[in-house]
């Protein structure tokens, strides 16, 4: 019986690793093995890889080029540098310039003002939860999936001088896509009711994430639905407010496909996003005017990014 002692000293459980440890002060991060640091490696350098040689390398090209005067087909040791000789001829000498502004800038109008506010009404419809307001939500969606070439295909039955379904109504025959002084507002028109569904399901968004205490508060306080929205709910959706503003203008000025698919963005429907391709790939190739016009339009894009961007920061900070 005298060892008994010595023998339990002897089998006595040693401390716990601190390699093992589960829980307290003294938890230790465990270490990560090496396919682990392998794989996260690649989950960050695979996009990062991907972003700078399919955005950012792009882009300096395309502003390095714009200081260029070249055809894209020659090699690189005629490329000629000439400044800012392209931006003064975008604005001095190239007639479709000032037509392309007016249009982005009545794209942009046309969207904010019309599609962007029938786009929240209904979002704030469907989020009082009406029958069949899944359905509603859906429907309303579907024409976002659709790219633009295949909304325009579309629309195309609906604005045919001769077969259209607009001119059967009417008993008129207005060549809708073709007639210089219509066809911008009958393709406005078509874009907006893309839009709708987009701004639709953003402010869908939002307001499933407003603290329904906010409006119990306001309706204690007498106040209407409308006065409660204005004053209560839209506010405190601000930063989805920012960011229909910038989606909204990214839209106005990447808007191509449509005009595109129509009449190459000529005759009325004239378009900077247009207006580039028709220089870089074009008959005519200008790849050095082409980038200025490109470059025009990403320092307007990267002004309102940057706002968002900047908006975004802020409200984390808070």
């Amino acid at each position: 019986m005298s060892d008994l002692p010595l023998i339990q000293a002897d089998r006595a459980v040693p401390p716990p690793a601190a390699t093992t440890s589960t829980g307290g002060r003294g938890r230790r991060l465990r270490l990560l093995s090496r396919t682990d640091r392998v794989v996260i490696a690649l989950m960050v350098l695979v996009p990062l890889l991907l972003v700078v040689g399919l955005v950012w390398l792009p882009a300096t090209a395309t502003v390095l080029l714009s200081g260029t005067d070249w055809d894209g087909i020659g090699p690189v040791s005629e490329i000629e540098w000439v400044g800012a000789r392209n931006y003064a001829d975008v604005v001095n000498i190239y007639p479709p310039f000032v037509p392309a502004v007016q249009n982005n800038l009545l794209w942009l109008a046309a969207l904010f003002v019309v599609a962007t506010p029938i786009g929240m009404f209904l979002a704030v419809l469907l989020d009082k939860e009406i029958r069949g307001s899944r359905f509603y939500q859906t429907a309303l969606y579907l024409p976002v999936v659709l790219s633009l070439a295949l909304i325009g295909f579309i629309w195309q039955l609906i604005y045919s001088r001769d077969q259209g379904l607009l001119n059967a109504v009417l008993g008129t025959s207005v060549d809708w896509y073709g007639d210089p002084d219509v066809n911008i507002w009958a393709v406005l028109f078509a874009a907006g009711w893309r839009h709708v569904g987009y701004i639709m399901l953003l402010y869908l968004a939002g307001l499933k994430g407003v603290d329904p205490s906010l409006r119990e508060a306001a309706a204690v306080d007498g106040a209407s639905e409308t006065s409660t929205f204005f004053r209560v709910v839209f506010p405190v959706m601000r930063p989805i407010n920012i960011i229909v503003l910038v989606v909204t203008v990214i839209e106005s000025l990447r808007a191509f496909d449509l005009v595109w698919v129509i009449n190459k963005g000529r005759n009325g429907l004239e378009l900077l996003s247009a207006l580039v391709t028709s220089n870089v790939v074009g008959e005519a190739s200008r790849i050095g005017f082409g980038s200025a016009l490109a470059t025009i339009m990403l320092a307007v894009s990267l002004l309102f990014i940057t706002v968002y961007l900047a908006t975004v920061m802020r409200e984390d900070k808070r």
